[in-house]
């Protein structure tokens, strides 16, 4: 197959954002305290995520605690949550086919063809990846950034960018970009087997024009 490296590249990518996406759904780093006011001693930091919260005291000992009932959350932590298992769902699944439709893998034969959609379906599951993984950390952050300038809400209770919403926007640039490198390789394989295998029909014409051409020559030669 050509352009190999293309299909590796974009494979790794996947790998990458499929770790970035479970590492950014599980992390409880989505909200942390903010430190707003004079005090500058603190002895408490705070951790929100989708699926615990957790408080840190003397920057020495953290206690972790997972949220007690599901109907009682709010309706964005309830989006997001959904939003990231399917994001983990379709990472796992787009890896899979991407395997699948590597050259060395026989488990779906020996044609290029199907190969190559393989891993154009693939790349498409990643980059959708990418945008469910995008949704979630992109509204969280914008809430954050919303609530923390907004004079009616208590210093105590406002929070900051954590670090699992950076790691969500670059996993989310590496799903698009290995998504975007394998639906490339489809893209490419395709073009270079149609130089490969021209249409058999423009053949067929150019030959049935040169036997034409030739039997009047025969016909006049007979009579001399």
């Amino acid at each position: 197959m050509a352009f190999y490296p293309l299909q590796i590249a974009g494979l790794v990518l996947g790998f990458f954002g499929l770790v970035g996406t479970i590492g950014t759904t599980l992390l409880p780093q989505w909200r942390v305290s903010a430190f707003v006011g004079s005090n500058i001693i603190i002895f408490e930091r705070i951790w929100e995520g989708l699926w615990m919260n957790c408080i840190q005291q003397a920057m020495v000992t953290l206690q972790c605690k997972f949220y007690n009932s599901i109907l009682a959350l709010p309706p964005v932590l309830e989006a997001a949550r959904a939003l990231m298992c399917v994001a983990v769902a379709l990472s796992l699944i787009a890896l899979i086919i991407g395997i699948c439709g590597m050259k060395q893998i026989q488990c779906t034969g020996s044609s290029e063809r199907v190969k190559a959609y393989l891993l154009g379906t693939s790349g498409v599951l990643f980059i959708l990846t990418g945008i469910f993984v995008l949704i979630p950390v992109s509204w969280t952050a914008n809430i954050i950034i919303r609530d923390f300038y907004d004079p009616n809400i208590h210093a105590g209770q406002k929070r900051e960018l954590g670090g699992a919403l950076f790691l969500g926007w670059a996993t989310a640039a590496v799903l698009f970009i290995g998504g975007g490198l394998l639906c490339g390789y489809c893209c490419c394989n395709r073009k270079e087997r149609w130089r490969r295998y021209p249409v058999p029909a423009y053949r067929v014409s150019q030959q049935e024009n040169q036997r034409k051409v030739t039997v009047p020559r025969k016909t006049s030669t007979s009579y001399v």
